[in-house]
C-alpha cells in the first residue's frame, strides 16, 4: 500500500507540474487575452454598462432579486453561490502562498491574470447561458459539459470535464476546505477536529439536501455579509498602516519586473516565479478558465447570455481585484511577509499585529466561513455533473457521500488529497478551454448583437426624450412604441 501511495504521489506530481506549469498557466492567460481583444476590450469599453448591470443593479433593479420562477434562482443568488465556490481559502491562504513562493511581485501578475480572466469567465458564462436547457422537471441544466456536447458535438470531452469536476468537488471543494475549517478552529479555539467534523457535516447536510434553492438562499445571505466584514477588517489594517501603502504598491510593481537580485539569471528566475505563482494563484482563486462556476450561473433566471457574462466579470473583480488584493496589501503593509511565516500564518500575524489575539481569531473564523461557503458552492457543481454522468437516480447517494466526506476531511491528514485536488482542479481547464476557444465566434457574435441592441435602445430613448419633432399621429406613435418594445 505504501508503494501504491508513493507511485500515486509521483504520478500526481508529474501531472500537477504540467497542469499548473508555465506552459498551461501561460495558455490560460493567452485565452483571456484572446477574448479581451476579440470583444474589443469589453471590460474597459463597456465599464459603465457593466457597473449598471451588476453592482448598481444589485441595489436598484428588483429583477436581479426576482425569485418567482420555481425552477431557477435569481441573478443575485447565482452570483452569491458562484462566489461561495470561489471565496475560499484561496483568498487568504492562497494569496499568502503566492507571496511566499513568488514574492510581493506576484500580486501584480495576479491582477494581470484577473484582468484577462474576467473575459475568460465572461465567455464561459455567455456559452453556458446560450446552450443551457430545461430538464423534465423544468430546472435549468448548463455548464461546460453542456456547451461541449451541444456546441462542439463532442460527448467524450464533455464526460471528461464532468469526471474531473466530480473528483475536484470531493477534493478541493470539500475535504480540503473542511480540513481548513478544522485547522483554523483548532488553532484559534482549541476545538477538536472530530467535533468540528460532526458539526460541519450536519450543517452541510441541512443545506445541501435542500437543493439549489436552499444553497442559493444561504449563499445570498452569508456570502455578501462575510465578504464585507472581512474586507472591513483588512481595510482597518490598511488604515492603521496607511503611510506604508505607497511603499507597498512600489514594491509590488518593482518586484514584478525585477531583474536585479544576485545576478541577472537569479533575477530572471525570481521574476518568472512571480509571474507563475501570481497568475496560477489568481486562477486558483477566481477559477477563470476552469468552468466550474458556469454550472450555477446557468441556473440563473437571466434572459440575456451577455448579462450573465457580465456577472462573471464582476465575480472575478470581487474575488481577486478586491478580496485578494486587500489581503495581500494587509500582509505587505504589516510586514508579515518578511517574518518567515507561511500560508495562513502570514494573514493571522497581520491581523494579530493590528488587533491582538482577537485579530487571529477573526482570521480563523473568516477562513472557516469562507471554506464552508466553498463547500456549499461545490456541492452543487458536483451534483450537476453526477446527474449528467449517471442520471438523477445517483444524486441522493452523491449528496450523502459528499456530506460524509466533510467529516473525513476535518479529521484526516490530507497532503495527498490537497495535491490531487489541485491537479483535478487544473485538469478541468483543458476540455473547458478547448470548447471555449472553438466556440469563440459565437461569443463574439452574441456580444456584438447585444451591444448593438443596447445602443439602439439608448438611441431610441434619446430621440424620444429630446427630439420630439412635430406632434405624431396616433398611428405613427403606436409604431414608434412598438419598435421601442421590439428593440428591448
Amino acid at each position: 500500500m505504501e508503494g501504491f501511495f508513493r507511485t500515486l504521489t509521483d504520478l500526481n506530481s508529474l501531472l500537477s507540474g504540467l497542469v499548473w506549469g508555465p506552459a498551461m498557466v501561460g495558455f490560460m492567460l493567452l485565452v483571456g487575452i484572446y477574448f479581451t481583444v476579440g470583444t474589443g476590450f469589453f471590460q474597459i469599453r463597456h465599464f459603465g454598462l457593466l457597473l449598471r448591470e451588476t453592482l448598481v443593479a444589485i441595489f436598484l433593479d428588483q429583477e436581479v432579486h426576482d425569485k418567482r420562477d420555481p425552477h431557477s434562482i435569481s441573478q443575485f443568488q447565482a452570483l452569491s453561490t458562484a462566489l461561495a465556490g470561489t471565496l475560499g481559502t484561496g483568498n487568504i491562504v492562497g494569496v499568502a502562498t503566492a507571496i511566499a513562493a513568488g514574492g510581493v511581485g506576484s500580486i501584480f501578475w495576479m491582477w494581470v491574470s484577473a484582468f484577462f480572466g474576467m473575459m475568460t469567465k465572461y465567455a464561459e458564462n455567455v456559452l453556458g447561458n446560450h446552450y443551457r436547457y430545461r430538464d423534465e422537471r423544468g430546472a435549468w441544466v448548463g455548464g461546460p459539459m453542456v456547451y461541449i456536447e451541444r456546441g462542439l458535438g463532442c460527448r467524450w470531452l464533455a464526460v471528461l470535464f464532468a469526471l474531473f469536476c466530480m473528483f475536484a468537488a470531493f477534493g478541493i471543494g470539500n475535504m480540503t476546505q473542511a480540513n481548513s475549517i478544522a485547522g483554523a478552529l483548532e488553532s484559534a479555539l482549541r476545538i477538536a477536529p472530530l467535533s468540528t467534523g460532526i458539526v460541519v457535516a450536519l450543517l452541510c447536510g441541512l443545506v445541501v439536501l435542500g437543493g439549489i434553492k436552499r444553497i442559493a438562499s444561504v449563499a445570498e445571505r452569508c456570502v455578501p455579509l462575510m465578504a464585507v466584514v472581512y474586507t472591513a477588517g483588512a481595510a482597518a489594517i490598511l488604515w492603521l498602516h496607511r503611510d506604508r501603502l505607497p511603499d507597498a504598491f512600489s514594491a509590488i510593481f518593482q518586484e514584478a519586473f525585477s531583474l536585479r537580485a544576485v545576478g541577472g539569471g537569479a533575477g530572471g528566475y525570481a521574476m518568472m516565479r512571480a509571474v507563475r505563482y501570481g497568475v496560477a494563484r489568481g486562477i486558483f482563486s477566481n477559477e477563470a478558465g476552469l468552468g466550474s462556476s458556469v454550472i450555477v450561473n446557468s441556473a440563473s433566471n437571466v434572459k440575456e447570455p451577455v448579462r450573465q457574462g457580465m456577472w462573471g466579470i464582476f465575480e472575478v473583480f470581487a474575488d481577486t481585484i478586491v478580496m485578494c488584493t486587500i489581503t495581500a496589501l494587509a500582509i505587505i503593509v504589516s510586514g508579515t511577509h518578511l517574518s518567515g511565516a507561511e500560508g495562513a500564518g502570514m494573514s493571522i500575524e497581520a491581523f494579530e499585529g493590528a488587533f491582538g489575539r482577537a485579530g487571529g481569531l477573526f482570521v480563523a473564523i473568516a477562513i472557516a466561513f469562507f471554506a464552508f461557503s466553498s463547500i456549499l458552492g461545490w456541492s452543487y457543481y458536483g451534483e450537476r455533473v453526477v446527474e449528467y454522468l449517471f442520471g438523477r437516480k445517483l444524486v441522493g447517494i452523491y449528496q450523502l457521500l459528499f456530506i460524509g466526506m466533510t467529516a473525513v476531511g476535518c479529521v484526516g491528514h490530507l497532503e495527498l488529497v490537497w495535491s490531487l485536488s489541485d491537479t483535478f482542479n487544473g485538469l478541468m481547464a483543458i476540455p473547458n478551454l478547448i470548447a471555449v476557444l472553438f466556440l469563440s465566434n459565437q461569443v463574439f457574435a452574441i456580444t456584438r448583437d447585444y451591444v448593438r441592441r443596447v445602443s439602439q435602445r439608448r438611441h431610441a430613448k434619446h430621440v424620444g426624450q429630446w427630439n420630439p419633432g412635430p406632434e405624431p399621429s396616433p398611428r405613427s406613435w403606436r409604431l414608434f412604441e412598438k419598435e421601442k418594445e421590439l428593440s428591448k
